[in-house]
């Protein structure tokens, strides 16, 4: 049953998702829109919610508190990132984003903060010079 319950809320999710990102619009010239990538995501997650509905585990098995934990801390972290992108710049909100995500995945902390530096530098690289997307580079108090 819980399967079933889970499937319909990502299958609401995924529409409203998918029907929200059709009214995006933004002020660069992507060829695609801003829309594609939220509707590509939106449909899978559609499909695959059916299949939660349609398959459901006779006894599924649920997370212990520790796991539940932190998926918790994982979604708070990217809810922070998109609230702080702004606000820090890109290379300073990727950069934390990634160092707490990897000791959230129990790296140590010079790996998580060597990802986090590296994956930073790389995104806002290729967002800003190969994809041509502008994307905030320096804190908005220093901007």
């Amino acid at each position: 049953m819980t399967d079933r319950i889970v499937g319909a809320l990502i299958l609401a999710l995924s529409i409203w998702y998918g029907i929200t990102a059709g009214s995006y619009e933004a002020s660069f010239g992507d060829p695609l829109g801003p829309a594609a990538f939220p509707i590509m995501l939106s449909i899978p997650a559609a499909v695959l919610s059916l299949a939660l509905i349609l398959r459901p585990d006779a006894e599924p098995k649920w997370p212990s508190a520790w796991p539940m934990m932190r998926q918790a801390a994982a979604i708070a972290i990217l809810l922070g990132y998109a609230g702080f992108l702004e606000v820090a710049g890109f290379p300073l909100a990727t950069f934390l984003a990634v160092a707490l995500m990897g000791r959230l995945l129990q790296t140590t902390w010079p790996k998580a903060v060597a990802s986090g530096a590296i994956m930073s530098a790389v995104l806002f690289l290729t967002f800003d010079y190969v994809l041509d997307l502008p994307l905030p580079l320096l804190p908005e108090f220093m901007s």
